[in-house]
């Protein structure tokens, strides 16, 4: 395990050195493994803080097609530290389009939430990012298997899985956790399988996919001009003056644009205007970085450290002073990124994403821009009035590179958004159980959930507050809004795990058979689960699993009980079910059947019983098999 979080170290050092293709990701990924990092070896408490465990599930690489019998190895971590029982709940912190390090599960929330609940906290890579790419590259015969509705896949095979594997209770409530686009996975995993996944926070989570996504950078200005982060009117008319200046000399030649060239850091000549928009864009990021990451360890710039490179002295009237600010603001970001380039030619970013071997950094460019060419579109631009940038990179540059890297039509991308938001539900998805946590300085907030939408489905707006900025790790300078923010969360988390005790426990049908369920009280009504019914399903075992029977039953003490039933996925089949039929009948105890599922499209009526009340749910943890199922992958054991 040490030589794991040493490599971790060494990869952090090494990824500097390479030109980075989307410079937002790059801040990103800086702050993500800076927050992540900070936990190796330093002291979180008065004593040995635990190493996480490394996991490793077989899953299926294509989960929707029976028939495919490929799989790959996901990584998982587990810091079960704080985990007191093991009925006590299970914080799912989802990973999204980058590498999931053992930091996931050991700083920040979920894992600063867990002393307090006793809970367990597991960490999921996402499928083709970090060490979890399968076998063959990155190929686009490979990637057709990359999407969220693959990840989420996943998520209900690991749910099943880990059960078993890690010995955790049937009554056990999970807990979902993610940011940004792991938020929305978070929140859609919540919405698609409720009965597997109690609750979710989804923290900075874009669930609506659009194609031109101008109402970044409207959000950029105004931070630009918020005092309370240290923007001003005099930096958001700094910014567009460097700009403005910016674009005079490309267009000037000569001279001009090879000094330019030199003193904002871009790599290649700038004569063509692909490459010039390659270099306007890392500049829109790195003003647009300030904003996103404002305030977080591991960012380079604040806001209030970008205005104050780019305003002018007073009594400076100098028209080249804003720009010169930003020549110093392109040299902070590269050094702190150990990089010697700001923007590369547009020829080397094609050629950078057509490259299909997994790149150990983890940052998966490749990989993240074939899911917003085929999902979610996300392409900042500046087209409104109050955009501080150049026009340039418009629209059409971005689903150019769609065409380029994977040979998509431009009309499909239009298409595929549509459609996700269509399988969503984009700004009111009609999840239950649901906390949207937000900041309105971060530019992605407007296209998540702001406000309530209901009793089970609230948002909250954290003021002042940047991307994901609740997830991080606290910091005596955090502010009071973000405390209360904080707060707010570990109250509707309280709230939650009360429900969760108070209600019926899941418990576990075996294969071929229903066992006695014991009811202790009725569950008090809640709209996450209409008619007072609770979910049940089989956590499976290698050697059950394509036997597996996944069962929602109303659990009342004293009632018919109307059973949903359809065969469970395979522990390397994650989320294959399909919808079945309900049944009805009137049986005292529980009873055998001798109906076997019939394939993934099929369902089998089982029977009904009634429900027997009692003190609670015996305890499974003797019988269930211990961690032997997972696996190593070659050169990691």
């Amino acid at each position: 395990m040490a030589s794991v979080w040493l490599g971790l170290l060494l990869l952090i050092s090494l990824w500097g050195f390479s030109v980075p293709v989307s410079l937002l990701r790059r801040l990103g990924e800086q702050v993500q493994k800076f927050q992540e990092s900070s936990s190796l070896g330093l002291g979180l408490g008065p004593g040995p803080m635990a190493l996480p465990k490394e996991g490793w599930l077989e899953q299926p690489l294509d989960p929707f097609n029976a028939s495919d019998a490929r799989t790959f190895l996901q990584r998982y971590w587990v810091n079960d530290q704080h985990w007191t029982s093991p009925d006590g709940p299970v914080f799912l912190h989802l990973g999204g389009e980058g590498s999931l390090g053992p930091g996931s599960v050991t700083r920040g929330h979920p894992a600063a939430l867990a002393p307090a609940w006793g809970a367990l906290v597991i960490g999921l890579e996402h499928r083709f990012y970090g060490l979890s790419v399968p076998p063959g590259g990155l190929e686009m015969a490979q990637l057709q298997f990359l999407s969220s509705r693959h990840a989420l896949a996943d998520v209900v095979s690991a749910r099943l899985a880990l059960p078993r594997l890690l010995n955790i209770s049937a009554s056990s409530p999970w807990i979902c956790f993610g940011g940004s686009y792991a938020g929305s996975l978070a929140a859609w995993a919540r919405l698609k399988f409720p009965h597997l996944l109690f609750a979710a926070v989804a923290s900075s989570a874009p669930v609506l996919a659009v194609l031109d996504f101008s109402g970044y950078n409207d959000v950029v200005s105004r931070s630009l001009l918020n005092p309370e982060i240290g923007g001003s009117p005099e930096c958001r008319a700094a910014v567009s003056a460097a700009f403005e200046e910016a674009q005079r000399r490309l267009r000037a030649g000569g001279t001009a644009r090879a000094r330019l060239r030199t003193e904002l850091g871009a790599c290649g000549h700038l004569d063509g205007a692909e490459d010039q928009a390659e270099l306007l864009e890392a500049l829109q990021a790195l003003v647009g970085g300030a904003v996103q990451y404002d305030g977080q360890a591991g960012a380079p710039l604040s806001v209030r450290q970008l205005c104050g490179l780019l305003v002018p002295e007073p009594g400076n009237c100098s028209r080249s002073a804003p720009y010169g600010g930003l020549r110093r603001a392109a040299k902070v970001v590269m050094h702190s990124l150990g990089q010697r380039c700001l923007s590369s030619p547009r020829a080397e970013t094609v050629a950078q994403l057509r490259n299909t071997e997994p790149q150990m950094s983890g940052i998966g460019d490749r990989q993240w821009l074939y899911q917003t060419c085929t999902e979610f579109g996300f392409y900042v631009t500046c087209e409104g009035p109050q955009c501080p940038f150049s026009r340039l990179p418009a629209l059409p540059s971005h689903l150019a590179l769609c065409e380029e890297v994977f040979g998509l039509a431009l009309s499909s991308i239009a298409q595929a958004v549509a459609q996700t938001n269509a399988y969503y539900g984009g700004l009111t998805p009609g999840a239950t159980r649901v906390l949207f946590v937000n900041g309105d300085t971060d530019p992605w907030h407007v296209l998540s959930v702001t406000q309530n939408l209901g009793p089970s489905e609230t948002a909250l707006l954290i003021p002042n507050s940047s991307h994901c900025l609740d997830m991080a790790p606290e910091r005596p300078s955090d502010s009071p809004s973000l405390r209360r923010g904080r707060q707010a969360i570990a109250q509707q988390l309280q709230t939650w795990l009360r429900l969760a005790k108070e209600s019926q426990p899941l418990h576990t049908f075996g294969v071929g058979e229903l066992q006695e369920v014991e009811a202790a009280a009725p569950p008090p009504a809640d709209p996450g689960f209409p008619q007072n019914t609770a979910a049940l399903s089989s956590p499976l075992h290698p050697e059950t699993a394509t036997a597996g029977l996944e069962v929602r039953a109303d659990l009342r003490p004293g009632r018919n009980v109307d059973l949903l039933v359809s065969p469970a996925p395979a522990a390397h089949k994650g989320a294959a079910a399909a919808e079945s039929g309900v049944g009805r009948g009137t049986g005292s105890r529980s009873r055998r059947t001798q109906d076997q599922p019939s394939g993934l499209g099929g369902s089998k009526f089982v029977g009904a019983f009634h429900c027997i009340s009692s003190s609670g749910p015996r305890d499974r943890r003797e019988n269930a098999p211990r961690s032997t199922g997972s696996r190593l992958p070659p050169g990691l054991a």
